[in-house]
């Protein structure tokens, strides 16, 4: 690369601007997103509470957010989780969805729990790594009828 070359690259380089609506990294938000906006803080903290293995016990990866999306009622692509988990908060914002995303999502901790728990007793030394992994699912799942009523209430 000769020398002009390489300034007319730093010129067009410092002369060039992102136009803010034309997405080039495609992290602008969609009317959708706009949408999930409406409870932002308490997605985040259902998300950290429901989503988050350290705090809830049980790892819930996008096929599971798909399998407890399909089980309340709705049908969603694969995304990255946070999204998955923001469109599943979306179609839970009325009572009845709310409840049977719940309901699921229980049936599906209360599945990891029994494969815990069938662990547990084939290997009684694993007690120790999943006995608190089954403390903090129980937890959780005790939470959900505080979560209907703060969501609802």
């Amino acid at each position: 690369m000769n020398e002009r070359s390489m300034e007319d690259l730093k010129e067009a380089f410092e002369n060039f601007s992102i136009n803010e609506t034309s997405c080039v990294d495609g992290s602008c938000a969609g009317d959708e997103e706009n949408d999930l906006k409406d409870y932002p803080s308490y997605t985040e903290a259902l998300y950290a509470k429901l989503v988050s293995p350290a705090v809830s016990g049980i790892y819930v990866s996008r096929w599971d957010i798909k399998e407890i999306a399909l089980e309340a009622g709705d049908s969603m692509a694969i995304h990255p989780r946070k999204r998955m988990f923001e469109l599943l908060m979306k179609y839970a914002s009325d009572r009845d969805n709310m409840q049977a995303v719940l309901d699921a999502l229980q049936r599906h901790m209360e599945e990891k729990i029994a494969i815990y728990e069938e662990l547990m007793e084939s290997f009684p030394a694993s007690s120790e790594i999943f006995q608190p992994k089954i403390d903090k699912a129980r937890k959780t799942i005790n939470l959900f009828p505080q979560i209907m009523e703060e969501y609802f209430g």
